[in-house]
């Protein structure tokens, strides 16, 4: 049997969708942009065309160029609202309730239909008419909600219940005053005619055709700042990726003006001189030091500098660019970035694909005949530290989103990896490197070992540590928190993996979001 490549993902459907590509002869870029779409069906609460997001690519053609960021995500209107529709709901995670503001003006410009087609237009080999078949047949004919999901639904339980469009789309059949549950069969015809247009008729239909028109329509009327302009005048931006060396590889991750990559390859370079392997995985010494690192890395990130590392950081050295590119492009921008999905795919000529994408919680508005909810990225807190409404116009937003690439010497890609998780998607992305890199763990084995996460003075421990190093743990830090068991709290890093040595194909979907994976 001839293997075609790996891919991992938040859904076995968004999997499988990929899987189907790649099995006919489809590219990397061809699979993940396929899973995207069945994503935004499957996933809806992560995954819309109405958010935005960032594919790091990796073409295996010319000579094994380098890797290159499609950013695609979401930018600031032109104009703020006269008269904004805004107002909070509370999402309820069970444990915790969370505030967060929905409306149409909680709506910012939406990339990830004008990326997938920048995209396809440059790297893909299959028609865009194919690459949407598998989602359209999962809207018209149904899927099953899987556990995750119909959580999902029942945390911002307020949002989509909020208007009558989104309750036709996902309230439960048997019950009308609930959201869909485990075990219902979800159906989005109206989502499955918007695809096969957008497939036919191209990007302009979404950023200057009808949809466009609705969209700005509805703002004017509703209270929303989107118009046409915001929309028509929208760009793709296409970056080199943030690099690092670790060990005997190199790291490729989402640059400035996004803040996960870089806070990750900070941590990294915390890492370098200590030898980590001979820590021991899982010992009090190891943990002591990721919970360091978190904390020195946290201060890189509410601080102007790095000035304030002190003690074991001083004396290691931080790639002055890191620096310049902290203070010169992310202090002072706008961040948003919450519910998130990730694919990961690569193929067997070596493209390599990583391709992360939030839609926040989603706005509660759905765009007229679409079946498509729009982002709520404007009603997030950390972009408006003045007050509601008083974000910078026309600005890319910047993300916590590090879509990643791992490639080894001879430039062979050794890994595609992401996270969904917010603030916590980058710590589940180092500590998976650590596993990968330091210890040369299975990749699934990699992926499932529990994790840590520090943040704001509190230290979160995911259960399966051995119970000694947790209390040595506990010791050092005064604020700690004990999970009972494996939590989405900690992230979902989905990792499709190539071992050149061997030619081995190998993935992991992380079971905390909901992940699977397939070699096809």
């Amino acid at each position: 049997m001839t293997i075609k490549g790996v891919i991992a993902a938040g859904h076995p459907e968004t999997v499988k969708a990929a899987a189907a590509v790649l099995d006919e002869g489809g590219n990397a870029f061809d699979a993940v942009l396929a899973a995207i779409f069945a994503s935004c069906v499957v996933e809806p609460v992560l995954s819309s065309l109405g958010g935005g997001g960032f594919l790091l690519a990796r073409p295996a053609e010319k000579g094994s160029p380098d890797p290159v960021v499609y950013d695609f995500f979401t930018q600031t209107p032109k104009h703020r609202a006269a008269d904004p529709d805004f107002f909070p709901i509370v999402a309820d995670f069970g444990t915790v309730t969370q505030e967060f503001h929905i409306g149409m003006a909680s709506m910012a410009t939406p990339g990830t239909a004008r990326g997938l087609f920048r995209v396809h237009g440059e790297l893909c080999t299959l028609p865009m008419t194919r690459l949407v078949e598998p989602a359209m047949a999962l809207a018209r004919k149904g899927f099953t909600v899987n556990r995750l999901q119909a959580y999902l639904f029942q945390v911002v339980g307020p949002i989509y219940m909020s208007s009558a469009a989104s309750r036709a789309i996902f309230a439960s059949a048997e019950d009308a005053q609930d959201l869909k549950r485990e075990g219902e069969t979800m159906t989005n015809p109206d989502f499955a005619d918007t695809l096969e247009s957008l497939a036919r008729e191209g990007e302009a239909l979404f950023y200057r055709g009808d949809i466009a028109a609705r969209i700005a329509d509805d703002c004017k009327a509703g209270g929303g700042a989107l118009a046409r302009s915001d929309l028509e005048g929208y760009r793709v931006e296409k970056r080199r990726p943030l690099t690092v060396d670790y060990r005997d590889a190199r790291l490729y991750t989402n640059p400035p003006p996004s803040t996960g990559g870089i806070l990750v390859a900070f941590a990294l370079e915390l890492l370098k001189k200590t030898d980590i392997k001979g820590l021991g995985f899982g010992s009090l010494g190891l943990l002591r030091r990721l919970a360091r690192v978190m904390e020195l890395t946290n201060k890189a990130r509410v601080e102007s500098g790095l000035g304030e590392l002190d003690e074991g950081a001083a004396d290691i050295l931080l790639d002055p660019g890191f620096l310049a590119a902290y203070r010169a492009k992310i202090l002072g921008r706008p961040r948003a970035g919450r519910g998130t999905t990730h694919v990961s795919v690569i193929d067997a000529a070596g493209n390599a694909a990583s391709l992360t994408l939030s839609n926040g919680e989603g706005a509660g508005y759905i765009v007229p005949g679409t079946g498509m909810m729009m982002n709520n990225m404007l009603g997030e807190e950390d972009i408006n530290p003045l007050g509601f409404h008083q974000w910078p116009t026309d600005t890319r937003l910047c993300s916590m989103m590090a879509p990643s690439l791992v490639i080894g010497e001879g430039g062979a890609p050794v890994a595609a990896l992401g996270s969904g998780g917010s603030n916590r998607l980058r710590t589940a992305i180092l500590q998976v490197l650590v596993n990968l890199l330091d210890f040369g763990l299975p990749v699934k084995d990699a992926v499932d070992a529990p994790r840590l996460h520090f943040e704001g003075g509190l230290l979160n421990i995911e259960s399966g540590f051995d119970e000694d190093a947790v209390a040595g743990l506990q010791a050092g830090f005064p604020e700690t928190k004990l999970w009972d068991e494996r939590n989405l709290f900690f992230g979902g890093v989905h990792v499709a993996r190539f071992d050149a040595p061997t030619g081995e194909f190998t993935g992991a979907g992380d079971p905390r979001r909901g992940g699977d994976d397939a070699v096809v």
